[in-house]
């Protein structure tokens, strides 16, 4: 079973894992150019969803979709949608993927330790660490 870190990301394709790495890495040299607008990015990784919470949303959604439904037409069928959701939502808490990673991953959607990644780069750019120069040593600092 893959670690809670690595569960979505090793469920993603390589080419999506690479293009959110590269967005990453390009946002953070970015900042590295303006850094007097590095606070006002992390003030906006703050807000960012991550694909979780994302898939929490859309799970939640769908399973209340299913029961009203169920409970209005008065059609038990419905009751399928919101097993079905949350069968998906427990597979994807024990392995990292349910039917909407793909989608979410390729809309651009990080994990939360992709977010923090580009949060401790940003931070060690800003001098909130000793030690740290460049985008390239912030990206480092911030995987390790």
């Amino acid at each position: 079973m893959p670690s809670t870190r690595n569960r979505v990301p090793a469920h993603t394709s390589d080419e999506i894992n690479q293009r959110i790495q590269r967005e990453t890495s390009r946002r953070v040299q970015y900042y590295d150019r303006h850094k007097d607008e590095i606070s006002e990015r992390l003030r906006a990784l703050d807000e960012e969803w991550d694909i979780e919470r994302a898939i929490e949303c859309n799970a939640s959604a769908l399973a209340f979709t299913g029961v009203a439904l169920a409970v209005t037409s008065d059609n038990k069928r419905w009751l399928i949608l919101p097993a079905l959701v949350t069968g998906f939502l427990f597979q994807h808490a024990l392995q990292g993927w349910c039917p909407p990673v793909p989608i979410l991953r390729r809309l651009g959607f990080r994990t939360v330790y992709e977010i923090d990644e580009e949060r401790q780069a940003l931070k060690a750019l800003r001098g909130d660490y000793a030690n740290v120069s460049t985008p390239e040593l912030a990206m480092q600092a911030a995987r390790t």
